[in-house]
């Protein structure tokens, strides 16, 4: 099971955009170097728990509150990180694979796993085609733009990357009830591991509706792990 996690979380990563190049042979956008491209755990000193809160919001299916940790550890030259995840707990709890040696943030690509699999479970739809729309939305359509934010009761600088794969999507009417979800990276360098919160929302069938399913992910913070 983990192996298999492992390469679903590959292929979400290395997939390629409709032109198909290889990626030593095209432009990545920004948003996609800013997601995947970035040494988001540059720096940091392990051991290290890196803490999120999640939240589940809507009028399609019942809410909940959860939580997400990552837990770093120093690799065999002493600097970090190899990474370790938590995703949820319980019956909502993603298997997701350890990390060794890594410089970016693995919890962009757990929660884009575990989003894959709640597309899958809510429209009945492949996993294959999600993981390739979502991927072609940051190529091609997704907007990086500076923000403001706080953390910890201070304001801070970072960028929000906002796109919505589906809306062009040819297989819209099989699930046209989720086609308008849109999502919303937001990364800080000033926040503990690079990622300062992931959303998606899917709104409601009127402006005036309560949105259908929220999801989103805040850092809560970081700290030296219980030994």
């Amino acid at each position: 099971m983990r192996l298999a996690i492992a390469a679903s979380l590959c292929v979400l990563l290395l997939s390629l955009p409709a032109s198909h190049a290889e990626p030593d042979k095209r432009d990545f956008s920004p948003a996609e170097r800013l997601l995947f491209m970035t040494p988001q755990l540059k720096g940091l000193q392990a051991p290290m728990l890196l803490r999120y809160t999640f939240g589940k919001t809507g009028s399609f299916e019942e809410s909940f509150a959860d939580s997400v940790t990552v837990s770093l550890s120093a690799k065999e030259d002493g600097r970090c990180c190899d990474a370790k995840g938590v995703f949820l707990s319980g019956a909502r709890k993603l298997q997701v694979p350890d990390v060794p040696a890594a410089d970016g943030n693995p919890v962009i690509l757990y929660f884009l796993e575990h989003d894959v699999r709640e597309m899958k479970r809510l429209t009945r739809g492949s996993e294959y085609h999600f993981r390739k729309r979502i991927r072609m939305g940051i190529y091609q359509a997704a907007e990086v733009r500076d923000v403001s934010l706080r953390y910890q009761g201070r304001a801070i600088k970072g960028k929000e990357i906002v796109f919505s794969p589906f809306l062009d999507d040819p297989n819209r009417p099989k699930y046209e009830k989720f086609a308008t979800k849109s999502y919303r990276f937001t990364l800080s360098d000033a926040v503990p591991g690079g990622v300062y919160g992931i959303r998606t929302s899917i709104p409601g069938e009127s402006a005036a509706a309560q949105p259908l399913v929220v999801e989103e992910l805040l850092i809560e913070g970081a700290k030296a792990p219980a030994r």
